[in-house]
């Protein structure tokens, strides 16, 4: 990452630190009570997300779409691909058409900013870092979860030093500025929804600062012509 981009995920960071308190895996019915509505459809989301990875060439790295996350993407040799269907707020239409079933559950909830294949080549690891912005939390639902020799999900989630192995239609829902990392210890591919969600119950001056930060990402995603592939 660029030394600009950390500072400035510092001081977001500390700004937020400072006026939320949690732990890092959140309760759903409290942060996200309409996540019921993907975990129900994780099958037919699955079935969109294979098509998708049938041919994973042509999905982005991550860092092809934002170079300044190489530290992240393109460190170990190993692919991190990503196929984004909304990034804080914006649409990305020719793959959300790709995708009709989450589409539709996409447009039922608005406060999800942002939506994400993410498909962890074989033997790929993402290396521990934080998010910067505590106005959001994550929510990571299993689709493709390689099995290991023991019978459990091969794909590792490690938040906070305790490590969650998310099998096919589990799911977690956390927040991202707890250090974590993740790790695909088999010979497939690795895919997950991740989405990023608005937090719920923010004071009236959070939530414009949140706005503000939001207002602020989608411009310089703009102003650099950001392109989402396929």
């Amino acid at each position: 990452m660029t030394p600009l981009y950390d500072r400035a995920s510092s001081i977001v960071r500390g700004i937020y630190h400072r006026r939320f308190e949690g732990p890092p895996v959140l309760n759903l019915d409290s942060y996200f009570p309409n996540a019921a509505r993907f975990a129900g459809a994780w099958q037919a989301i699955r079935t969109e997300a294979l098509a998708i990875a049938g041919n994973i060439e042509t999905v982005p790295r991550f860092h092809e779409i934002l170079p300044e996350q190489a530290s992240l993407s393109a460190q170990d040799g190993h692919d991190w691909r990503v196929f984004i269907l909304k990034a804080y707020g914006i649409d990305v239409p020719k793959n959300l058409a790709r995708c009709p079933t989450l589409a539709a559950l996409l447009r039922q909830t608005p406060e999800v900013l942002s939506a994400t294949l993410s498909c962890l080549g074989p033997r790929k690891h993402i290396p521990p870092h934080c998010g910067p912005f505590r106005g959001v939390v994550k929510y990571h639902l299993g689709l493709a979860m390689p099995k290991g020799q023991d019978g459990r999900p091969a794909a590792v989630l490690t938040i906070a030093g305790h490590e969650y192995h998310i099998a096919d239609g589990e799911y977690l829902l956390w927040d991202d500025t707890y250090p974590h990392e993740a790790l695909n210890a088999s010979d497939e591919v690795r895919i997950a929804l991740v989405l990023e969600v608005c937090r719920r119950s923010m004071s009236i001056d959070m939530e414009l600062f949140s706005r503000l930060l939001v207002a602020v990402v989608r411009a310089v995603m703009k102003f650099r012509g950001v392109s989402y592939g396929q």
